[in-house]
């Protein structure tokens, strides 16, 4: 599988002025570095709760065949469409009746294709997320978001890296953590 962000979310103001209070940061001179902390705590909660924290367009290459494929990418909100991938990489539009999706209630998405192709992978478009933006993001998560954040611009001259979230952060996402057995 391989994933690619086609839409990324849009962050609110009000998520770089929580960093901002939590910082004790009254001037915009540092808004672009803090605003990509924040976009990095985002990627860092999806990679340990299990699930995308703000819904996002995304798309997933994913072998051709007719068998049911599970997306990574959790929670799948919809399926928007399906493309053929040749080999030389162009891609082509598959009808609607080219393939079957499913959305189980818990986000996980699948497809699959009814009837074989001569392509030998698909990309499979979608929208994924657990909140269409920061200000609908449950206080939880959005606080550890912000928390980490901090945490990586308090510690940006230290030598040592952490090998996950501060365990005020883990604390805070550990209800929302979905974990699978691979």
């Amino acid at each position: 599988m391989k994933r690619a962000i086609t839409a990324p979310p849009t962050l609110a103001s009000t998520a770089l002025a929580e960093l901002k209070a939590w910082l004790g940061i009254s001037t915009s001179r540092d808004d672009a570095e803090l605003t990509g902390l924040i976009r990095t705590a985002l990627e860092l909660c999806e990679g340990f709760i299990g699930a995308m924290p703000l819904a996002s367009g995304c798309e997933e290459i994913l072998p051709a065949c007719g068998e049911w494929q599970a997306l990574a990418t959790r929670p799948v909100q919809a399926i928007t469409g399906v493309l053929a991938i040749a080999m030389d990489g162009t891609r082509t539009s598959l009808a609607a009746t080219a393939y079957e999706i499913d959305i189980d209630a818990d986000g996980s998405g699948r497809m699959r294709l009814t009837w074989p192709i001569t392509q030998t992978r698909v990309a499979v478009r979608f929208t994924a997320g657990l909140a269409e933006s920061w200000d609908t993001l449950p206080d939880a998560i959005q606080q550890g978001i912000v928390r980490w954040a901090a945490y990586q611009h308090r510690t940006r001259d230290a030598d040592k890296a952490m090998a996950g979230p501060p365990a005020s952060v883990a604390a805070l996402w550990r209800p929302w953590r979905r974990m699978r057995i691979a």
